[in-house]
């Protein structure tokens, strides 16, 4: 059975001996977030711990060769941004592939005499939420094969699926058929969610690691505004044509396209590779993504740090989650992506046209709203991004964003109360649905998917992120598929019922999320393990 791992020890003062592993931490030693310059010990069965002194095993410990070199012949640096700007390209993907639907339900409804599906409203739901239902079964296979093949053979298994799953909805003959291609679209779609944020958090320097994973978010946000304005342009280019709907689910197949040869470019996660024994590579990503030659210590600072967590590594992941520690990080994790989707974005995202027309708005107005509402999403990831992001710590953005949310959730809900229908409800709601959206996109989206990027440690990383992609979309699952229904019944006193559960999301938030800011990857997971609980934020 699994015990829980100790820490890594203190490094001796100089001509002191190093004192044993207790197990336990050092109380006196203080938390400067700095990395722990000692090895481990122990590292695993059959090895011998690393010499006191903290420096890795003799044959290892040569500096990263320079530019020239044999070990680098052939090899030219690459721009972090670049790499980055592939890896995105599947969120650029399930952006488009998640926003496309709402232009395409209107065409699919007709009848199949005008070369619709004849989609009924079950049918609707269905066609709707079977990419959601994918995308939550995508999120956990893709953990095991981003952990067993690497990131980026991963990105290029999706790759492949998005351009099956966008040329099988383009031309399904059937309902039937349509539901079985949006399911493969969503099991691509899932494993994105899952891997690029993973991915880009193991490529990125410390320093600018939270403005490189927040442009995933990013990406996605301008997928859906791409699809609703490849929607609307097509409908009014081709006003009536029978094949309208495949012209807008054909387009999905671009991004998937610039992902699966763009992978062929991409490196490898240097964290993934040393985990895996190839020290070498690693060397080598880490040298073209870097600005200096010399990677010796952020390489050695990986080594030592995966040969601490080898120590159990004959366990399995269920062995691992019997790890206090390990299994209170990966269920904070797994309940922040699950309390995300249950703001009930996606309700606003889905469902903007429908809810804008109960306000007594016209239909072509709608339809121009849900646009406006792409806009505002993209706008407020990119000022969160680019503006808070470097110069605010993850909770305290986290925290304001859910306040903000919960409050527009309670101004929507009591618009529809006190408000007779008509233009001025239906303009006060669109405001308040806009400023849902920019804490919600800014602040909450932001935040969420760059933590789940950075909370989990390497060994599981892979596995605790599909389990949290599973958790967050079989609850965009639920709320997809019940909004509908529920806002038959009860109007809009349905927004008061999301208020209430995200006004107790932010005591959960206050309790639970750590402070990631400005640690590595490693100095975070050594802290969880260290402390045996999450640090206060400061």
């Amino acid at each position: 059975m699994s015990t829980e791992l100790d820490p890594i020890p203190t490094e001796a003062p100089a001509n002191t001996a190093a004192p044993a592993n207790t197990g336990a931490p050092n109380p006196e030693t203080p938390n400067t977030g700095a990395p722990n310059p000692a090895s481990p010990t122990d590292a695993s069965a059959g090895t011998s711990p690393a010499p006191s002194s903290g420096g890795p095993p003799a044959d290892s410990s040569a500096p990263g060769q320079a530019a020239g070199q044999p070990g680098h012949a052939g090899l030219k640096k690459k721009n972090i941004n670049g790499v980055v700007l592939v890896a995105t390209m599947g969120a650029l993907a399930f952006g488009f592939d998640t926003g496309v639907i709402s232009g395409a339900i209107p065409f699919l409804k007709l009848p199949t005499a005008d070369d619709g599906l004849a989609l009924s409203p079950n049918m609707v739901g269905w066609v709707t939420s079977s990419l959601v239902l994918g995308a939550a079964f995508g999120g956990i296979l893709s953990g095991g094969l981003a952990d067993r093949n690497g990131r980026k053979k991963t990105l290029l298994v999706l790759a492949a699926l998005f351009i099956i799953g966008a040329l099988g909805t383009s031309l399904a003959p059937t309902a039937a058929v349509m539901v079985i291609f949006r399911f493969i679209l969503g099991l691509a779609v899932g494993g994105a969610s899952a891997t690029v944020p993973v991915f880009i958090g193991e490529l990125a320097p410390t320093h600018i690691r939270g403005t490189l994973v927040a442009r995933n978010e990013l990406t996605i946000v301008t997928g859906q505004l791409l699809a609703y304005t490849t929607n609307a342009v097509i409908a009014n280019v081709f006003p009536g044509h029978p094949h309208a709907w495949r012209f807008m689910l054909v387009l999905c197949t671009l991004p998937a396209l610039a992902l699966f040869f763009g992978t062929f470019h991409l490196t490898e996660s240097p964290r993934w590779l040393v985990s895996k024994g190839r020290r070498d590579d690693a060397e080598k990503v880490l040298w073209q993504l870097r600005h200096d030659d010399d990677v010796s210590e952020e390489l050695n600072a990986l080594e030592k740090h995966v040969q601490w967590t080898r120590r159990e590594a004959s366990t399995s992941f269920f062995d691992d989650l019997r790890v206090p520690w390990m299994r209170r990080i990966t269920l904070i994790g797994i309940a922040l992506a699950f309390l995300s989707q249950m703001t009930g974005v996606n309700s606003v995202m889905y469902y903007a046209p429908m809810i804008l027309i109960d306000t007594g708005l016209g239909t072509n107005a709608a339809l121009v709203a849900t646009i406006g509402n792409g806009v505002v999403a993209v706008c407020s990831v990119a000022f969160g991004s680019i503006v808070l992001l470097p110069r605010f710590r993850r909770r305290p953005m986290l925290l304001i964003g859910q306040i903000g949310v919960t409050c527009a959730l309670a101004l929507m809900g009591a618009m529809f109360t006190v408000i007779a229908p008509g233009p001025t409800r239906a303009y006060l709601v669109l405001a308040f649905m806009m400023l849902f959206l920019f804490f919600m996109q800014g602040f909450v989206a932001v935040i969420f998917w760059l933590m789940l990027a950075e909370i989990f440690p390497l060994r599981i990383r892979g596995k605790a992120m599909g389990l949290a992609v599973f958790a967050n979309w079989m609850a965009n699952f639920l709320v997809a598929s019940l909004f509908p229904p529920l806002e038959a019944a009860l109007g809009g006193n349905l927004f008061f019922i999301f208020a209430a559960i995200n006004f107790a999301t932010i005591f959960f938030y206050l309790k639970f999320i750590p402070e990631t800011k400005g640690r590595s990857l490693e100095q975070l997971e050594e802290d969880f393990a260290m402390h045996r609980a999450l640090p206060e934020s400061p």
